[in-house]
């Protein structure tokens, strides 16, 4: 039994090192549990019996890779999740951070990290056209959305959604800022110009600086308490004094920062530096 369970585990490294290899995916950041969880629901797809057979299976059928990532990367999104805490973002969080900012400087920087296909970023960019008005175009707004897979960044770029994926959008949002051609909801080109997406490794990628608030939610729930800890200094460390940090509602402030940031509004995972 102990060898063919060290067989297992040979077999689990070899494939973990191909999806760092092939995919660029930093495996070692994520709770094994999770990790073993998302490769299994691929193994039980291809009808592989272990990792053994798996890694057979995607040496002779390559575009199975896309639908690897797919699964690993957990794109489970859409536009104005968690209403209430968008309430307060467009009621509380964003009115501070436009009154901070003087006549001359009028640069809002915003970032949406684990973004998946744009959806958060593009919530932020309306509800900021909503407050400002005939002001927005007088801001410098840059709202930078990052992940890790680079298909749906495409797909965060061309910002086209589905019915299910405009669910939580109400009838005036999505008849203001969307064309609709009867299947599809095109965002409008005046919320797209704020938004840039790139790719980004948050535990091993490049450390941004400079924002007024940080958006990061239900992303690191799936990481290591190592590793949480050391991306919350990275986003306190990443944002202007009074900036913000927006977590999901499953994750709590652990380490350092916990220390470091005051609470804006707990119920909602808002915090401010």
């Amino acid at each position: 039994m102990l060898e063919l369970k060290s067989s297992e585990d040979q077999e689990y490294i070899k494939l973990k090192g191909l999806i760092k290899k092939n995919l660029e995916f930093n495996s070692e950041q994520y709770k094994d549990s999770h990790f073993r969880r998302r490769i299994d629901v691929r193994m039980r797809a291809t009808g592989s019996k272990n990792f053994g057979e798996y890694i057979q299976y995607l040496n002779t059928h390559k575009d199975e890779y896309k639908q690897l990532m797919d699964t690993l990367t957990v794109n489970v999104t859409n536009f104005f999740r968690n209403p209430e805490t968008y309430a307060v973002v467009e009621k509380e969080v964003l009115p501070i951070i436009i009154k901070s900012k003087s006549t001359e400087l009028r640069n809002i920087r915003i970032w949406s990290a684990g973004c998946s296909i744009g959806a958060e970023a593009y919530s932020i960019a309306i509800l900021l056209h909503r407050i400002l008005g005939n002001s927005f175009s007088r801001y410098n707004i840059q709202i930078t959305g990052t992940d890790i897979d680079k298909d749906i960044l495409k797909r965060a770029e061309e910002a086209v959604y589905s019915e299910i994926e405009m669910k939580e959008v109400p009838a005036d949002i999505r008849i203001k800022y969307f064309d609709h051609d009867g299947k599809s909801y095109h965002l409008k080109n005046e919320i797209k110009r704020v938004t840039k997406f790139r790719s980004n490794d948050l535990i091993s990628g490049e450390k941004l600086t400079g924002f007024d608030a940080i958006f990061c939610r239900n992303v690191t729930i799936y990481f290591e308490k190592h590793l949480q800890e050391s991306l919350y200094m990275d986003f306190y460390n990443g944002l202007n004094n009074g900036g913000f940090f927006v977590m999901g509602k499953t994750e709590t402030l652990i380490g350092p920062s916990k220390d470091l940031f005051k609470a804006f509004n707990p119920r909602e995972r808002i915090y401010q530096k």
